[in-house]
């Protein structure tokens, strides 16, 4: 699941949203006052079969019908192109990127002032067009940072509480490096470079300074060009990780090591990785003793950063729909993110929603992401979506920090990054 999704191309515009029509409300959704119908074209086939199910029972109380159809694996925007082009249209669908909203800003219903909107937790997942319409809300997310052992760390003498920043992460990692061998861990799990781990690095790592760049100099689409203007900052968190760990940076490029079983097996604080571990890791340890804390990287005001947190499950309503339809559609919508039955099956089958009234989730990782969003800390958005060509430019990336762990110039690292990426745009939209 995780490389499937760092590997989405924000840039090709693979998710549409097709949308304009007239207003309506989220309201009652009682079965004597229904009109209009909902026609979702999913964009999750697994997540297919519990949707046809939860359908039919939505329209057994209120008396909508909710068509649900789902599109094969990769084959979304296709899908939807053609199912746009009939006379009965799908009501909701996903926009899931920037490049989406500005190819089909102009269809898209302005969902800002709808009951949907107002359940939202955070605004971190809606995607607008230049003019400030709300043209897709997120309904569920992912999110990454740096894996801790609470319990090790406290071993060490430390508390979560005492890393802040880069600069107080730095100085609880080089100690515990320094006192590896009397306290039986290191700071940092491997960070091998192989096929199966260096997607932590390239893509999900690599968000860090193409987030700041991109909040520096408001893209509102895939930069033809890019400054590399944080690849500071990239130097000083990769340094960090390939100092303070037991693996020697020189052989990280041959791979072969496995950075999770180090982590279940006690034998580094720190892990580079996403909510997806938590089934994983929970087998071993209990809530108390996992937390997920932000990627620092030496970045002014990074004490307020949150998680790296992201989606491309963004809905979108189709405002060329009827005014009935699409008040059916913002109802099943609330009714989605409001009711037990509605929350409960999105956190089942989608995981994190960021709405009021969401149903618990075990994942400690998710609550450890809205815990800091509730405390007003910003999400680090998945910007390298936005990444063209994005296999060729990665393994760029990846060759040129290996180059550079073998006692290479960091210039290779920055020449990658930068003249890579406007290479591989250049390929991309010939």
């Amino acid at each position: 699941m995780k490389k499937k999704l760092v590997s989405v191309l924000l840039c090709a515009a693979m998710t549409a949203g097709l949308v304009a029509g007239c207003g309506g409300k989220a309201g009652d959704t009682s079965k004597g006052d229904a009109k209009g119908s909902v026609y979702w074209l999913n964009f999750k086939p697994e997540a297919d079969e519990g949707l046809q199910t939860l359908a039919k029972e939505y329209t057994e109380e209120t008396g909508v019908d909710v068509k649900v159809v789902t599109a094969a694996s990769g084959t979304y925007s296709s899908t939807l192109t053609a199912e746009m082009a009939k006379s009965e249209a799908p009501t909701l669908f996903v926009v899931g990127n920037q490049g989406g909203v500005a190819t089909w800003k102009d269809y898209c219903y302005d969902l800002k002032d709808t009951a949907v909107y107002k359940e939202l937790t955070t605004d971190d997942f809606t995607l607008y067009d230049e003019s400030g319409k709300a043209c897709s809300i997120g309904y569920c997310y992912e999110t990454f940072g740096i894996i801790v052992n609470k319990t090790l760390l406290d071993k060490a003498g430390y508390k979560t509480e005492d890393i802040k920043d880069f600069a107080s992460l730095k100085k609880v990692a080089d100690d515990i490096h320094a006192r590896a061998g009397e306290l039986g861990f290191d700071a940092f799990t491997s960070s091998g470079m192989d096929d199966s781990s260096s997607w932590r690095f390239s893509g999900h790592l690599a968000n860090l300074p193409l987030y700041y760049e991109e909040q520096a100099d408001k893209w509102t689409g895939c930069p033809a060009e890019i400054k590399g203007t944080y690849l500071d900052n990239y130097k000083n968190i990769w340094d960090l990780y390939t100092t303070d760990s037991a693996v020697d940076k020189t052989t990280l490029a041959t791979g072969g090591y496995d950075a999770e079983g180090e982590f279940l097996n006690g034998q580094a604080v720190f892990y580079q990785n996403g909510s997806w571990e938590y089934e994983n890791l929970s087998k071993k340890y209990g809530d108390d003793e996992l937390q997920m804390i932000p990627i620092y990287t030496g970045v002014d005001g990074e004490e307020n950063q949150g998680l790296c947190s992201g989606t491309e499950n963004c809905w979108a309503v189709n405002a060329k729909a009827s005014e009935e339809d699409i008040k059916a559609t913002l109802d099943f919508m609330n009714w989605l993110v409001t009711s037990e039955k509605g929350t409960t099956f999105m956190a089942e089958k989608f995981g994190e929603i960021p709405y009021k009234k969401a149903a618990e989730n075990k994942n400690v990782f998710f609550r450890d992401a809205k815990a800091l969003m509730e405390a007003g800390k910003y999400s680090v958005d998945w910007a390298f979506n936005y990444t063209p060509n994005v296999d060729e430019w990665r393994a760029g990336v990846v060759a040129a920090l290996n180059n550079y762990d073998a006692g290479g110039s960091w210039d290779d690292v920055v020449t990658a990054f930068v003249d890579g990426w406007a290479t591989q745009y250049k390929a991309a939209n010939e």
